[in-house]
């Protein structure tokens, strides 16, 4: 490591000059910290943009907390994708004999539950000047859920047990609700400008890795008849993955920051309304993200697209794998867009998710032969697309909202959009009148139109305007 790096805050100098750790200023470095420096270097290495944003001593602990929150997002997404209510809840339900009807709220819950009631929690969040915490107690919480799921599904069954495990997901997506708006802010005291969208992908994509190997072991090792103690089993390895990602969290140094005082839900509410008439930038960016959910929902009526042609749905653990495979193997390429131009990556994911859409639709006006080896390659491409929109919605914002305000710009994005997402779930009754294909076209214009707006929304530092 250089030990003649100029100080974060002097002139600029050439970036063949620069070395990206912070910990120039502390001469007796153990051989862990000086190893940990130079993978953090080694990751997220990107010409002058070292230490934006953040205060010097958050700047020395970036590295640390770097591959804290990265390992805690690798576990979280596995275990997101080992009890996933688009694919994993659905079989468990099935299995535990509960209505079919049932299935049809996990997703719209899950998503929905999980984002309207932010704009509550970010009024309680300022008040606090160190909000890990939430994250925290968020994680513990979702970790308790999915271990009570356990009883229900061996011992209930049936109705009860499917409406227990509803009613535990949405204590579980609440949970996750209050940990989003958290995260983010933690995010921007803890990691520089120009690391986030890298620190993002490589959560998913090391995340992604796991679980592609969770799906090969699902797809060798599943049969047609699985016992109900299997996904009792897989639902206690997924709280046990939730507990240690939450510990990892738990671990991050985070400076006390600012407060407001504190508002209220009321007042909270006020506060988002005039931001969204006042800030054009801002209303754009929630409009563009709200037509972008036509990427991850379009995916179940790929599935029913699929059984109208006669294909079955496959094995689950190829659908896992598929899903995972495009985390592996985009979300560090979307990474680094995010962190260059993160509305551009919003737009790219949108566009390819609607070429994805195009091509489900392309099989079944050729009459091809629609087989589940066809829908993986679609959940595939999707998944690819999901990425990026994901990756990009979330830098831009993070790095766009004024640093006091952060949690009530994410807070209200979020409510807005959960709030439109339980709505568009109503589109499947659409299927009726105009068939799958029709929905599924209507789903691939919503990314169309997103994709444009996107690409047209100002610059991060240019959202918000005085």
């Amino acid at each position: 490591m250089m030990s003649s790096t100029a100080p974060y805050h002097s002139p600029p100098v050439s970036s063949s000059d620069i070395t990206f750790t912070c910990h120039q200023t502390q001469p007796d470095l153990s051989a862990k910290e000086k190893t940990l420096d130079k993978a953090y270097e080694l990751l997220t290495i990107d010409d002058d943009r070292a230490c934006r944003d953040i205060s010097d001593s958050a700047c020395r602990e970036a590295p640390g907390n770097f591959f804290l929150n990265a390992g805690n997002g690798a576990l979280t997404k596995l275990a997101e994708q080992i009890a996933s209510p688009g694919l994993v809840l659905p079989w468990l339900l099935s299995a535990m004999g509960a209505p079919s009807s049932l299935s049809g709220f996990l997703v719209p819950l899950n998503r929905s539950g999980s984002l309207v009631p932010q704009l509550l929690v970010s009024s309680r969040i300022r008040k606090y000047q160190r909000r890990k915490y939430f994250w925290v107690a968020s994680g513990y919480v979702q970790a308790l859920a999915l271990l009570l799921m356990i009883p229900l599904t061996l011992f209930v069954g049936g109705l009860w047990g499917g409406i227990g495990i509803l009613v535990l997901l949405a204590v579980f997506s609440v949970a996750s609700g209050v940990a989003s708006v958290s995260f983010k802010d933690v995010m921007a005291k803890t990691i520089p400008k120009g690391r986030r969208g890298t620190l993002l992908s490589i959560r998913a994509t090391v995340g992604g890795a796991l679980a592609l190997a969770a799906g090969a072991w699902l797809t060798l090792t599943a049969g047609d008849d699985e016992p109900i103690q299997f996904y009792a089993g897989l639902l206690a390895f997924a709280a046990g993955l939730w507990f240690a990602a939450t510990t990892l969290f738990a671990f991050i140094r985070e400076e006390a920051g600012a407060t407001d005082g504190g508002r209220n839900a009321i007042e909270e509410a006020r506060n988002g309304w005039r931001i969204l008439s006042e800030q054009h930038g801002f209303r754009n960016f929630v409009i563009a993200r709200s037509l972008l959910l036509g990427v991850p929902l379009v995916v179940p009526f790929y599935s029913l697209f699929a059984r109208e042609l006669g294909a079955g749905l496959g094995g689950l653990g190829l659908f896992v794998m598929a899903n995972s495979l495009a985390m592996v193997l985009s979300s560090y390429f979307w990474g680094r867009i995010a962190d260059r131009s993160s509305n551009k990556a919003m737009g790219w994911g949108g566009l390819i998710g609607a070429a994805a859409a195009l091509i489900a639709l392309a099989v079944g006006w050729l009459d091809l032969d629609y087989t589940s080896w066809w829908l993986a390659t679609i959940i595939f491409i999707t998944g690819f697309a999901q990425a990026g929109t994901r990756l990009g919605r979330k830098t831009y914002l993070v790095d766009a909202a004024p640093e006091k305000e952060r949690p009530l710009y994410v807070a209200v994005s979020n409510t807005l959009v959960g709030i439109i997402f339980l709505g568009s779930s109503l589109i499947g009754l659409l299927a009726a009148l105009i068939g799958v294909p029709g929905v599924i076209a209507a789903f691939t214009l919503m990314m169309l139109v997103g994709s444009v707006m996107a690409f047209r929304l100002p610059g991060p530092e240019n959202m918000v305007k005085d």
